[in-house]
């Protein structure tokens, strides 16, 4: 029998508070760092399969939104995936028009949902504990991420609920990690960022660069990493 092996990966915010900043100069360092704090390393290693690999998606993304939530948060929700595109270069993604025809799936909850819908709809096990204030899953195989799903709280603030849906939709893309000395991003859960900052944009067109393939190590892209990330800067720029 022909097996084939998955990673499957959770990644959850924890706690946060918002704030504005200009867009910088990020050096070369700076990026390089960032991109190996937050491509290679997940936050639940026990449920990887080996984790410190790029992980991407390499067909178009599907995504589809189920507002269960109280408040209709749908249309801010397809106004910040339909910016993507124009975001991170490299990245082809569109609405789906029904949950079977997508690949990343999002639920937008109310806090009163959220244990539920992670444990049917997420983990498929209703007797499993329930981390975080928000959550994605990806699964993911040797040719990329195959899919992803988001669990997003809407009634608990309108800075949870911008960062909870900038941090784990990008997180569904691939950079999986949580790091607390990347001041500058999105992916730090002490960090006040509620908006996808110039400097993930950066992470994220530099991981979504062809050059940059599903399974690579981080010793595979050393050398060509600084190009790359020299790019990504000229198209954030």
């Amino acid at each position: 029998m022909h097996c084939i092996r998955a990673l499957f990966v959770f990644c959850v915010l924890w706690a946060g508070s918002a704030i504005s900043c200009k867009a910088q100069p990020f050096s070369t360092e700076e990026l390089l760092s960032g991109f190996e704090k937050t491509v290679f390393g997940l936050e639940y290693r026990s449920w990887s399969w080996r984790p410190y690999l790029v992980k991407k998606f390499t067909v178009p993304v599907r995504f589809y939104v189920h507002n269960l939530a109280r408040k209709n948060r749908t249309p801010v929700v397809h106004r910040f995936l339909k910016g993507l595109n124009r975001k991170i270069r490299g990245l082809e993604s569109t609405l789906a028009s029904t949950p079977e025809t997508s690949n990343f799936q999002i639920f937008v909850v109310d806090r009163r949902q959220y244990s539920d819908v992670v444990r049917k709809s997420i983990y498929r096990d209703e007797s499993a504990e329930v981390p975080g204030r928000c959550l994605v899953r990806v699964v993911s195989g040797r040719r990329g991420i195959k899919r992803s799903a988001a669990v997003i709280v809407s009634d608990e603030g309108e800075f949870l609920f911008q960062r909870c849906l900038v941090e784990e939709v990008l997180q569904g893309l691939g950079p999986m990690n949580d790091d607390q000395s990347l001041s500058h991003s999105v992916f730090n859960d002490t960090s006040r960022h509620s908006r996808f900052t110039v400097f993930d944009q950066i992470i994220l067109n530099m991981l979504y660069d062809p050059r940059i393939k599903p399974g690579m190590s981080s010793k595979q892209i050393e050398t060509l990493l600084p190009i790359v990330a020299r790019d990504a800067k000229l198209a954030v720029y």
